[in-house]
């Protein structure tokens, strides 16, 4: 038998499993230490509280037989998709709750998407880039090209016309950049994709941080339901990062090579998935209530102000950055910090930024031992 020999342009280690592995070890050889994560983007907030109470109930529907659910429908049950239709609507986004499925998560749905695709496809993503986009690629023997996301685009990547691309990767607002496309930019990339007979898989995982009129959704771009399909994650919306539920949206008019996308999705789907559990279901469409989205909106607004606080620092430092308004991320030039000859001015601005640093931290602990 052969093993698949893709594998083997892989690094040995997913990028964030190293990182969590490299943060395990050394906190284990020092217990003492004060470690300020900064390489994955986990929560450290508990569940709204509606999405709690909404997990017991759902968890006692399961223990009696009246209310019972064995495997839930494929495609995620009715009440959990007409939730998110209604979130969407919330920003003047429509979509049918037909055009959803529920699943585990936006990185799931991101690697697993590219079953519906043939191997010989061109696959375009932005650098930086989530590594989910490129390993899942590699994995299948794809050709990646890239598409610069640098400081004289805004770290906002825009497509070549002298390149063609046949499935496109972007995620708005950016993991790990931070930043998050326009209206008018999107619009270029929806032309682009339609263009080349090319399909956008947009990552909207971190909508709810946008503050500005940065669309929240592919869907808000006229022309995008002929080109492209969102993954939606309430991971870091809600806090779900361990509790895992997210959602697909491909409408029902998008086809290619002669089929149509949704069937092709909810075949691989209804094979390989058997769907999200009652009780994560029931606390999703919890949090996508209006009370819900009051409760998960606070937390969010706790996670924008520590990267304000960091944000503030790269302000007065003279630090270059992009991130920390839509996103709760930000990527900074590193080589700014050091100024050319003055080893005290860059020691000085190292201490600021850590002291900064340390402020965002304190108001962690705070909130997590309360």
């Amino acid at each position: 038998m052969k093993v698949n020999r893709n594998f083997d342009n892989l690094v040995p280690n997913y990028l964030f499993a190293e990182i969590a592995k490299r943060v395990n070890e050394y906190c284990s050889a020092n217990p003492d230490k004060k470690v300020i994560k900064l390489g994955i983007g986990d929560v450290t907030l508990p569940l709204p509280k509606i999405a709690v109470e909404a997990l017991k109930k759902g968890a006692n529907d399961l223990g009696n037989k009246e209310t019972f659910k064995g495997y839930p429908d494929y495609e995620g049950y009715e009440f959990v998709r007409k939730a998110v239709s209604d979130y969407y609507n919330t920003f003047g986004v429509k979509v049918d709750p037909s055009e959803i499925l529920i699943t585990d998560g936006a990185k799931s749905d991101s690697g697993n998407i590219g079953d519906i695709f043939d191997k010989d496809n061109t696959v375009l993503v932005t650098d930086p880039v989530y590594p989910v986009y490129v390993d899942s690629n590699i994995m299948a023997g794809r050709k990646i090209i890239y598409a610069d996301s640098n400081e004289s685009n805004g770290f906002c990547a825009m497509p070549n016309e002298d390149v063609k691309a046949d499935i496109i990767y972007l995620c708005s607002p950016n993991n790990p950049t931070g930043s998050a496309y326009s209206y008018d930019q999107l619009k270029t990339w929806v032309d682009y994709a339609n263009k080349n007979d090319a399909i956008i898989i947009f990552d909207a995982a971190y909508e709810a941080f946008i503050t500005d009129d940065s669309p929240r959704s592919i869907f808000a771009v006229e022309g995008a339901r002929t080109c492209a399909i969102e993954l939606c994650s309430l991971s870091k919306t809600a806090g779900f990062t361990g509790t895992r539920c997210g959602y697909t949206i491909i409408p029902k008019e998008l086809e290619r090579d002669g089929k149509n996308i949704y069937k092709l999705w909810y075949r691989r789907e209804a094979t390989k998935f058997n769907g999200v559990s009652w009780p994560v279901q029931c606390a999703a469409a919890a949090v996508l209530s209006e009370e819900g989205q009051k409760e998960f909106k606070e937390n969010i607004s706790y996670y924008q102000e520590n990267a304000k606080i960091i944000a503030s620092a790269m302000d007065e430092l003279g630090i270059y950055y992009t991130g920390g308004k839509n996103s709760p991320y930000i990527w900074l030039n590193a080589l700014t910090v050091w100024v050319a000859g003055n080893s005290l001015i860059t020691y000085l601005k190292m201490l600021m930024l850590l002291v900064h640093l340390v402020k965002a931290l304190v108001r962690t602990v705070k909130v997590t031992s309360v």
